[in-house]
């Protein structure tokens, strides 16, 4: 059978442009293979068409609203995820518009889809006492405990995201002074973290115990199942619910009920911003972007918000009752008044 020119294309932008020409990480490549996973299952479903005979022709900006809304209604998809499939779709139809101009019209006018407004969640993140108290949750008399407590402490030192985490070797931790950690993030782009030495000893010893600083072990997953593979992010979010779930029946107050593994990363942009440390070098270390992604914190810290209204606040009280209020007397008041 024939190849269509929808499975050819689709080929070559999953498979060339979106890892050699965009740079796109693998997660990027697998969450946009989901979705057209997906839209292949819609089209065979609900319109009739399946993949052997699906032409580019087939598609229209109705038919991908027709998906869109198939996602939120049926399948009973969050507006967020939505957002993520029209934004794989978006991306596949911008690749178009330089390898088939001649259609150019319709595939701007599927670009012209908006993704939808989503209600802003407000920033979960703990308290140094939260922090500390999670910390102290693992079992360090048991081999697993010290590596979730060496994974937990280097997660919230470094501000690091669950998939830089997991993707980290021992050839990427500096353990000599100065203590750094090599974080690679969304694009690939790589950062220099430096890390502290109070928690670098969960680290080293972790590092040590494991014979991960070995010449041998250099591109050894850092932190890794008991198969020794790559912890997955299903695995990464196992080891802190669990010490979520321990460290709330201790207080319940210090830790939110929703928390991520992005909490810790949230906390630690939360606990440099309190402390002063400007948002330049906050941005560096969370490899945002731009500074406008990390002005977030600012927003959301109420703690320094109260700090700067009560250093703007002007006490516009009087400083003490009238002494004509006190003075059961008036005549006599008025008569002392003058003189």
């Amino acid at each position: 059978m024939k190849p269509t020119d929808f499975s050819k294309s689709l080929t070559d932008f999953l498979v060339s442009y979106l890892p050699g020409e965009k740079g796109a990480s693998k997660n990027t490549i697998i969450s946009y293979k989901d979705t057209f996973i997906l839209f292949l299952t819609f089209l065979k479903d609900r319109k009739g068409i399946s993949a052997d005979q699906l032409y580019l022709k087939h598609i229209s900006k109705e038919i991908v609203l027709d998906f869109l809304n198939w996602i939120e209604e049926e399948r009973k998809c969050c507006i967020a995820t939505r957002n993520v499939r029209l934004a794989a779709i978006h991306s596949f139809f911008q690749y178009l518009q330089y390898q088939k101009p001649e259609d150019l019209f319709l595939w701007q006018s599927i670009l012209s889809i908006p993704v939808k407004k989503t209600i802003k969640d407000t920033i979960n993140y703990l308290s140094l006492e939260g922090v500390k108290l999670l910390l102290e949750q693992p079992n360090q008399s048991s081999s697993h405990g010290r590596r979730d407590l060496a994974l937990l402490s280097l997660m919230y030192d470094s501000g690091a995201r669950v998939q830089e985490m997991i993707d980290l070797t021992p050839s990427m931790v500096r353990l000599e002074p100065p203590y750094t950690v090599k974080l690679i993030g969304k694009g690939r782009k790589a950062r220099i973290v430096p890390l502290l030495d109070i928690q670098l000893n969960f680290l080293k010893n972790y590092m040590c115990e494991n014979g991960l600083l070995e010449a041998f072990a250099n591109q050894y997953p850092l932190f890794s199942n008991s198969k020794k593979e790559k912890l997955t992010r299903a695995g990464m979010n196992y080891i802190l619910t669990k010490y979520v779930k321990l460290a709330r029946e201790k207080n319940l107050a210090l830790i939110p009920e929703r928390l991520s593994c992005h909490s810790l990363r949230h906390s630690k942009a939360m606990h440099l911003l309190q402390s002063g440390v400007n948002l330049v070098y906050i941005r560096d270390i969370l490899g945002h972007s731009s500074i406008q992604v990390t002005e977030i914190y600012a927003r959301t810290d109420s703690q320094q918000k109260r700090e700067a209204i009560e250093k703007a606040y002007t006490d516009v009280r009087p400083e003490r009752e009238p002494s004509w209020l006190a003075n059961d007397n008036l005549l006599e008041w008025l008569k002392s008044f003058s003189k």
